[in-house]
């Protein structure tokens, strides 16, 4: 009977590569009959087919057994078959290796051909259990008197140790012979399996150490000395004492050795191993970092990465030795090769400080402008130009002339500048107007989505640093009327998001500017309806901080010409924001209702005043603040103060890294409880009326279903049974007869006393409306003491540009454009009165995060910030009553709005009086 060979079933897989599933199937056919076979050559054949059909993807576990079978042949060329076999389609799980034992027993006791094999295929087949069986035996061909077999149970011994651990102390004695074995090829041997067995345990081969030390100082071999310097770089961190043995012999090794992969092993070592640590390591270092850069400016790309890679790992320890080459470090960020340009930043990253971080973040900057340049699209001329010439494959350009213009790379350059800048809460920056430039200049030229990170750092450093803000105010201002940015928002890539932070600073900080109203148009310009709803709701609110501030100052230096401006900005701060009341976004439609609404009521406010007549300057007895009449009807709108003292009472900082832990959580708080009851289900009132409807007897019900009191429940309205047993108008549903509560005295005390506790805590808070009266009366205006009001002058500022004018004006006082030093608050606001037992008192101090946003604040300050106005005006404010609510048909003495009526009248009590008139506050937001 004729055979397929190996030969013959690859020649047959080649002439049917059409059909070549329906070859292999009737392949594996002919296989598994002559699997069966008696005849050990067939069977050694068929095995051998499979093998290859098994690399090809072909499942032969079916097989295992007669694999087994031809590794017991005792001819040579078999076993051999049998042992591929074995290695190529043998696991952990196959079931067949449990019969193997004996067999791996006898091969290892048998002529060294095949003790070659067996070690071979044992370093592939080995299971735990195996490992525990032939362990002896493995041992045992160490010793052995032919060099090769030597040679190959110790590469044996790798797999053993890994699948039996518990062998390793009689591998230890043995492998340390072996480091002393008179063939060259042994020692090579062990110190390879030492180098992958130290990695899992390394302090358990320190005893080999000095064998190892001794090969190092002795032999020439350079690929054996890289192995052995490797292994010392994993023992020395575990054996101080080491690292000073090692170092005179590394030392030599890094000057005179000529070989590049030696050299950088050394090197290496040294920085893994701590070697370059203390005074004894300077020299070492020096000498590192030498030969390093060298390595940099070899033109072979290899060493110029192994060389950034290893001098990022020195810079921890020894950056003023890595600084001295800082050019030809930022000269490898140029380079063509895109993986040595990353680890050139990131060696960059590693190495700024205070003194080189300008330079450093002008480099990188530099890169995202040229790649700007190179990635912007041609010209229409150059477009027409190429569409009418005739294509060239050969002359086609790529869609990218620099692997750093791909969008990728921008975005790390972008992610790397901010990254330097902010680490350690800013600790490397020593002129923060700088670095604002730097953020706003990043914004323009990233073209990758960084805008959040940017806005962030914006709001973080304005917060921070207190010395900054007027400068931030200015660019700020400037980046509001940029119209590219604000063009460009729904632009892939683009750093909208920065706006947010130029409407937030303006708004936040607007009291560094003179003329503040100038900013009204800008940000609320229609144009701003394509940016993001969170954007949007900034700007609104921003709106109304700068209006705040600027109706305060007008109040300071009023005059009856100004009506006429006041009225202007509002009507146009009303016509911008009225399109957003109908937003679908809810922060945006919340926001701008209440700011639609608040300024309605000034301009109801300014359109009823009437001037008054100007008095005699000169006459003290007529000063706007010598006498009551006038501190309750002032010269200008008294709408102008309304909205500036409820953005202004606080400071906002930033927040310190664990202050929300250091917030004690209040005693009997139940978020789960409800504040006000669901009603009850429909359900529950039927039954609930079912049951006390049994109750009634017959005679209280009327023979025609009319009760005794002459009304058909089913048709009588709630509203109009006096005696409180009402009915739904559903007549399927009857409610039940409510009956009084009674009140007990505790609890009359009890909601009395809450309710005062309550009075006193919303009495002095401005953003909450009052609706009750306090639990003690104020006393009445006669009452005050109008002597003690002191009469202070008002400071008014006078306007240095034109209200037309698109740059910002800062205020007057004295400034300096680069103050010195910065004071940056790192540490952040503790909430006010927070139970710190709670807390780690050693996290109490911990530096904030770098880009955490002051809006972030948990709690405001608990003394009120420097007013932003004038003490005079603030004066003033707390002088003038507010709004008066009045009863009946009686004529306010303030004309007010008529939309903003509220009348509310004091309950009278039992025993007492009619209750006194109550004023009420506005709402705030």
């Amino acid at each position: 009977m004729w055979e397929r060979t190996l030969q013959d079933l690859i020649r047959g897989l080649r002439a049917n590569k059409a059909d070549e599933s329906k070859f292999i199937a009737k392949a594996i056919e002919e296989i598994r009959q002559e699997i069966k076979s008696d005849d050990m050559v067939l069977k050694s054949g068929a095995v051998l087919k499979l093998t290859y059909l098994d690399m090809m993807g072909y499942d032969m576990s079916w097989a295992s057994f007669h694999v087994v079978e031809v590794m017991s042949s005792p001819k040579l060329h078999l076993k051999s078959v049998g042992y591929l076999a074995a290695i190529q389609s043998f696991d952990q799980d196959t079931d067949v290796l449990m019969l193997t034992t004996n067999l791996l027993k006898k091969d290892l006791t048998s002529s060294p051909v095949d003790i070659a094999i067996t070690l071979n295929g044992i370093s592939h087949i080995l299971t735990p259990d195996l490992a525990r069986d032939l362990s002896p035996e493995l041992i045992k061909m160490l010793t052995h008197s032919h060099p090769e077999i030597r040679k190959r149970a110790v590469l044996a011994l790798y797999k053993l140790v890994k699948r039996y651990p518990e062998v390793t102390p009689q591998v230890i004695s043995r492998l340390k012979d072996k480091l002393e074995d008179p063939n060259p090829g042994v020692i090579a041997a062990t110190v390879n399996v030492l180098c992958e067995l130290t990695l899992h345990n390394p302090k358990v081969y320190l005893a080999l150490a000095p064998p190892l030390f001794h090969l190092m100082t002795t032999s020439s071999n350079n690929w054996m000395l890289i192995k052995i310097i490797k292994l010392f770089g994993t023992l020395s961190p575990y054996e101080p004492r080491l690292v000073k043995k090692l170092q005179p012999p590394i030392t030599e090794l890094i000057s005179t050795t000529p070989a590049i992969s030696l050299l950088y092993e050394c090197v290496h070592t040294c920085i893994i191993g701590g070697m370059l640590e203390g005074s004894s390591g300077d020299a070492l270092a020096r000498t590192c970092v030498s030969k390093l850069a060298a390595f940099i400016q070899d033109s072979d790309q290899n060493l110029k990465y192994i060389a950034l890679l290893a001098m990022v790992k020195i810079v921890p320890t020894h950056p003023h030795l890595v600084a001295q080459y800082q050019e030809t470090i930022l000269a490898s960020v140029n380079d063509q090769d895109i993986s040595i340009r990353m680890r050139a930043l990131d060696l960059v990253s590693a190495m700024v400080d205070e003194t080189n971080l300008q330079n450093i973040v002008q480099q990188v900057l530099s890169h995202l402008v040229s790649d700007t340049a190179i990635s912007t699209a041609p010209t229409a001329a150059e477009s027409l130009a190429q569409h009418t010439t005739s294509p060239n494959p050969h002359t086609t350009k790529p869609s990218f002339a620099s692997p750093s213009a791909s969008p990728a790379y921008r975005l790390t350059l972008s992610q790397r500048i901010l990254q330097m800048c902010s680490q350690n809460t800013y600790e490397n920056i020593t002129n923060f107007e700088w670095y604002l430039s730097v953020l706003v200049d990043l914004a323009h030229i990233a073209n990758v989505d960084v805008g959040a990170q940017i806005r962030d750092q914006m709001v973080d450093v304005v917060g921070r640093v207190k010395a900054v803000r007027r400068y931030a105010v200015k660019l700020m201002f400037t980046l509001l009327s940029d119209d590219a940015m604000l063009r460009s928002a729904q632009d892939e890539g683009s750093c909208s998001e920065v706006l947010w932070a130029a409407a937030f600073i303006c708004g936040e900080y607007c009291s560094e500017l003179a003329d503040p109203q100038k900013l009204l148009p800008l940000i609320l310009q229609p144009e701003i309806s394509i940016l993001s709803p969170d954007i949007i709701a900034v700007y609104i609110q921003a709106a109304m901080k700068i209006f705040g501030f600027y109706a305060a100052e007008l109040a300071q230096r009023w005059v009856d010409d100004d009506l006429h401006e006041a009225k202007a900005i509002v009507q146009m701060v009303i016509g911008h924001v009225s399109p957003f009341v109908g937003s679908p976004h809810i922060e945006v439609q919340e926001r701008a209702a209440n700011t639609l609404q608040l300024f309605k009521f000034i301009l109801a406010d300014l359109s009823a005043y009437r001037p008054r007549p100007i008095e005699n300057p000169f006459d003290e007895s007529s000063s706007s603040f010598a006498n009551s009449d006038s501190i309750s009807d002032p010269r200008f709108p008294k709408s102008l103060v309304l909205i500036q003292p409820l953005f202004s009472s606080y400071e906002l900082n930033p927040v310190a890294l664990n202050a929300q832990e250091s917030v004690p959580i209040p005693e009997g708080l139940d978020l789960d409880a409800w504040i006000v009851p669901p009603p009850p289900e429909p359900s529950a009132l039927v039954e609930n009326g079912e049951k006390k409807g049994k109750k009634k007897t017959k005679k209280e019900k009327g023979k025609d279903g009319v009760s005794g009191s002459g009304h058909k429940g089913k048709k009588k309205p709630q509203e109009e049974n006096g005696n409180g047993h009402g009915y739904n108008e559903n007549p399927l549903v009857i409610l039940a007869p409510q009956e009084p509560e009674v009140e007990t005295e505790e609890q009359r005390v009890e909601r009395e006393r809450r309710r005062v506790e309550r009075l006193e805590r919303q009495r002095d808070d401005p953003y909450y409306i009052m609706d009750k009266n306090p639990p003690k009366p104020v006393p009445p205006a006669h009452d005050v003491d109008i002597d003690a009001i002191p009469v202070v002058k008002l400071d008014m500022p006078a306007f240095s540009e034109p209200v037309d004018s698109r740059l910002p004006s800062l205020r007057s006082t004295p400034y300096q454009s680069s103050p010195e030093p910065f004071y940056i608050d790192r540490v952040g606001e503790m909430p006010t009165g927070a139970n710190r037992s709670h807390s780690n008192p050693s996290t109490l101090r911990s530096t904030p995060t770098p880009g955490s946003r002051p809006e972030s604040v948990i709690s405001r300050t608990s003394s009120p910030a420097p007013p932003r106005v004038s003490s005079g005006l603030s004066a003033s404010i707390s002088s003038f009553p507010q709004y008066e609510v009045v009863d009946g048909d009686s004529q306010p003495t303030t004309p007010t709005p008529e939309p903003v009526k509220v009348q509310s009248k004091k309950k009278k009590a039992s025993g007492t009086g009619t209750g006194k008139k109550r004023t009420k506050a506005l709402p705030t937001s």
